[in-house]
């Protein structure tokens, strides 16, 4: 009898445990955690970016490890390339920092990273589609498949983006940024 007891109340506790966490308002931010926040904040309001965006591009591309480096050779969070990270200091005017630094440091890494999405935002009309699938192919090929008509931009079409890494890319990206703004609500 006392093991059927200890059972029942195991059971019960497990069953309290579920019921707080899908009751808690905010549970499913164990599932998609936003990292940086105060930096993405910062530069995202600086640039005039959604932050939201940022965090989604941060989550896709690195999940948040600092000092990752791609295959292609990317750098840091937002898994910048050298020669873009180059091209964005002088551009900006900002203080030339060594590759370790857009690499290791964080701060550095998600402000040149939001001015770049910044500057995609400007070359694409603010159209945020279009701005995750050039933070991945590249502008240059993205306004190559607008102009050829390959892709027009939307979101309904994505499937229709030849690069299946850029696809999927983009795909993902959305996904976490519905993800982040129905969690959150607000940075």
């Amino acid at each position: 009898m006392t093991i059927m007891r200890k059972k029942r109340v195991l059971l019960v506790l497990f069953v309290a445990f579920v019921l707080f966490l899908f009751l808690s308002s905010n549970w499913m931010s164990w599932f998609y955690p936003i990292q940086y926040k105060d930096e993405i904040r910062e530069h995202a309001q600086m640039y005039d970016v959604d932050p939201f965006l940022i965090a989604s591009i941060i989550r896709v591309e690195t999940n948040y490890e600092t000092s990752r480096e791609s295959r292609k050779g990317a750098l840091g969070l937002m898994q910048l390339m050298p020669d873009t990270a180059q091209w964005i200091m002088d551009t900006t005017g900002a203080p030339k920092s060594s590759l370790e630094l857009i690499r290791d440091e964080p701060d550095m890494n998600i402000k040149l990273g939001t001015w770049y999405v910044h500057r995609l935002g400007e070359q694409f009309q603010n159209n945020p589609v279009a701005m995750i699938a050039a933070y991945n192919a590249g502008p240059g090929k993205v306004k190559e498949w607008l102009r050829e008509g390959t892709w027009d931009g939307r979101e309904q079409t994505i499937k229709q983006i030849p690069f299946g890494e850029t696809r999927h890319y983009v795909q993902r990206v959305i996904h976490y940024y519905r993800q982040y703004t129905k969690i959150y609500g607000h940075f």
